[in-house]
Formats: C-alpha cells, sequence, structure tokens
C-alpha cells in the first residue's frame, strides 16, 4: 500500500543534517537535497495535487533531540504525512547523551517511540528512513578529527541495532519504511560507495536523487 497525497497535504520532513541540508539558507525552506527534490518531481507529476511541503531537521540531531522540539516543529503543523530519518548523530563520534553514556539501542528505541506515539494518534501516515552508512575507503574528516576505516567499522556495529529498532517501529506503527541502508549497500556494490555519500554519511547529489526516488515509490 502507498500513501494518497491529497490536495492540500502537509507533508513534513525532520531529523539531522541529512535531511535539514541548509534548509536555512534555502529560499523555501526545504533546503537542497531529497525533500527539494521530492517536492519538484511531486509538483511536475502531479500539478493538479498541490501539497504543503516542510522541513524542520536540524543538523546534528540525534533522537533525543528532536524529542526536546516534537511539540513545536512537528506536532504543532499539523501534518499529514511525516518522514523522519535520524540515527546516524546517535552513533559514532556523536554517540554520547549528556552524562557521557554511549547511546544505546534500547534508549534510542525508547526516544524514537515517544516521537511516534503521538503521531499515530493525530492519524498522520508515517514514512520511517532507515539510518545508513556507506563503506567508503580512506579517511574522512569530521570537524577536527581524521578518521579512518577502521573507527568508521565500530560505528557500523553500533548502527544495525539501531537499524533494527527503526524496522520493528515501523512494523509496530504500521509505518511505511524506506530501506535506505540496505538501498545504499545495493548501489554501492555496482558504482562504489563514494559515488552516494563522499564521506559514507553524508550523500551526493545522487544519493539525495536515490532517496528521493525510493521515498516517491512509496506515495501516489
Amino acid at each position: 500500500m502507498t500513501i494518497t497525497l491529497r490536495p492540500g497535504s502537509t507533508v513534513l520532513f525532520t531529523g539531522d543534517s541529512i535531511t535539514d541540508s541548509q534548509r536555512n539558507e534555502s529560499e523555501d525552506g526545504l533546503g537542497f537535497g531529497y525533500p527539494l527534490r521530492i517536492a519538484g518531481e511531486w509538483g511536475l507529476r502531479h500539478p493538479e495535487r498541490p501539497v504543503t511541503w516542510l522541513n524542520s531537521a536540524v543538523a546534528d540531531n540525534k533522537v533525543m533531540d528532536l524529542g526536546s522540539r516534537w511539540r513545536t516543529d512537528v506536532l504543532d503543523a499539523r501534518p499529514d504525512v511525516v518522514s523522519i530519518l535520524v540515527g546516524i548523530n546517535d552513533v559514532g563520534w556523536h554517540s554520547y547523551d549528556p552524562d557521557g553514556r554511549v547511546i544505546p539501542a534500547e534508549d534510542y528505541a525508547a526516544g524514537y517511540d515517544r516521537l511516534l506515539a503521538p503521531l499515530a494518534e493525530s492519524g498522520a501516515e508515517l514514512i520511517l528512513i532507515e539510518p545508513f552508512l556507506l563503506p567508503i575507503s580512506g579517511d574522512i574528516e569530521v570537524g577536527d578529527m581524521r578518521l579512518g576505516v577502521a573507527e568508521r567499522k565500530k560505528w557500523r556495529v553500533d548502527l544495525d541495532p539501531k537499524i533494527q529498532v527503526v524496522r520493528e517501529l515501523a512494523r509496530e506503527y504500521g509505518a511505511h519504511l524506506l530501506a535506505a541502508d540496505g538501498m545504499f549497500a545495493e548501489l554501492s556494490a555496482t558504482t562504489g560507495p563514494e559515488y552516494w555519500a563522499a564521506d559514507g554519511v553524508h550523500p551526493t547529489p545522487a544519493g539525495h536523487a536515490a532517496l528521493a526516488a525510493a521515498w516517491l515509490r512509496l506515495v501516489a
């Protein structure tokens, strides 16, 4: 089953920097990534069904950060469809809570569940996008740190249980799942991962286009 976007529907994207994509620097507030591509392609395909597109993502956000602003940035917009991509900052170099503990999958699951429960009560349709990590070669720069392949392998160990959390929550809430981690793994097998995300995390234009195409397959 796909989600039917009716005329006048409000679709809200939220999450971290992958979705933010410099939205505050863009004229329409959608940023320069996959939300903009989705809105543009939808408008071309269905000019007879105008949709309001919103983006409330914030770079560096974790699940708990979304929770702290959920009412004002998501629920108060009364969206008909909410698309969420969050999780990569809950692993790797970001993976600590304010008390300095590594964020376990159980805490990630509990925080994510608190986001979804009020949306389910409101009747909003949900699209959950798996967090993803592409297996690029070589080192990457993160702030003033230089991280190698070995360090990123530790991220994968931490990320996999959190991807499973998203899958389980999608089943529990009857949400549509965009299996982005598997999609990028399959795409990378033929082109190389750097084509889709130069640092393994933030999509290139081709990566954003792939996310947008996959997202649009979930709606009608």
